[in-house]
């Protein structure tokens, strides 16, 4: 689980920094360059060599959705929705991550499902602000459909890698997560190379010195280091645990813009959600 909370720890930046820096740069742009700074991270660690083809066509499928579709609808929405709106939106995700891990084992467990709903209630108690927000539709089902990528990947790549190699020890499996990892990002590259050409050609490419600088932080920190870490920690947890952190990121998100940006935040209401989400967590641990 500690892996699952270092990704939530970088991710808290990156809502707002895509909102007040990349807002206007072509969300297919942006997600090549992420993607392929992160390729470049992982790249010397890759050997793909060591495991049978079938698993390295399947993590270049998954990254191609989890990274790759996750990406391409995820930065268009900050189109139509402030960062805010996004970091709230992907309070669904749990729903998601519960219902494919049950699905993808033939069964339903209550707990999962009861787990991830109390969190999904605990997030949006936090960032709820009244009823003042008047979201887009658009933006609205692009972070939906950016949140169903990512819960279908992360459960994709446990149950892959659970089917194809069964290390004896925990450093076994961190060496397997560590040497094919970059399949999952070349993958995610592959499908956002064509579209990101296509808005070059059409629309050129001109990057300010502040959006460079967070392409380059938001390339080779929260996507490079946060998503190995995630999809790490995946592996390591039952599917109630993983659909309750990924709310993690959320309440976190709040509390840098309170210490960090200075922003307003109501206290109470996010210890009490951050509060029910431990709760969740710890339950769904000692149940596993």
């Amino acid at each position: 689980m500690l892996y699952l909370l270092g990704a939530s720890v970088l991710w808290a930046f990156s809502f707002g920094l895509i909102g007040a820096a990349l807002r206007n740069v072509d969300p297919f742009v942006v997600s090549w360059i992420r993607l392929f700074l992160s390729v470049l991270i992982f790249l010397p660690f890759c050997r793909p060599r060591r495991f049978p083809a079938p698993l390295r066509w399947r993590l270049l499928l998954i990254g191609a959705m989890q990274y790759g579709l996750m990406y391409m609808a995820y930065i268009a929405s900050f189109r139509w929705l402030a960062s805010h709106e996004v970091a709230l939106l992907t309070v669904f995700t749990p729903i998601y991550v519960a219902v494919a891990h049950d699905w993808t084992r033939g069964r339903f467990r209550w707990l999962h499902m009861g787990t991830a709903l109390a969190a999904l209630a605990a997030t949006g108690g936090i960032v709820y602000r009244g009823g003042e927000y008047g979201w887009e539709w658009r933006g609205f089902l692009l972070v939906q459909a950016s949140n169903i990528c990512f819960a279908l990947g992360q459960i994709a790549y446990a149950g892959v890698m659970d089917k194809f190699e069964r290390p004896s020890s925990g450093q076994e499996r961190f060496r397997a997560d560590i040497e094919l990892f970059a399949l999952l990002y070349l993958g995610g590259l592959l499908a956002v190379t064509a579209p990101a050409i296509r808005a070059t050609l059409t629309d050129g490419l001109a990057l300010a010195r502040h959006e460079i600088l967070a392409l380059l932080y938001l390339g080779l920190v929260p996507s490079g280091i946060g998503f190995f870490l995630w999809n790490a920690g995946a592996r390591r947890v039952d599917g109630g645990t993983l659909a309750v952190m990924n709310n993690a990121k959320i309440p976190l998100a709040v509390l840098v813009s309170l210490l960090i940006f200075r922003e307003d935040a109501q206290p109470l209401r996010l210890a009490a959600g951050g509060l029910v989400i431990a709760l969740c967590v710890i339950l769904n641990q000692r149940r596993r």
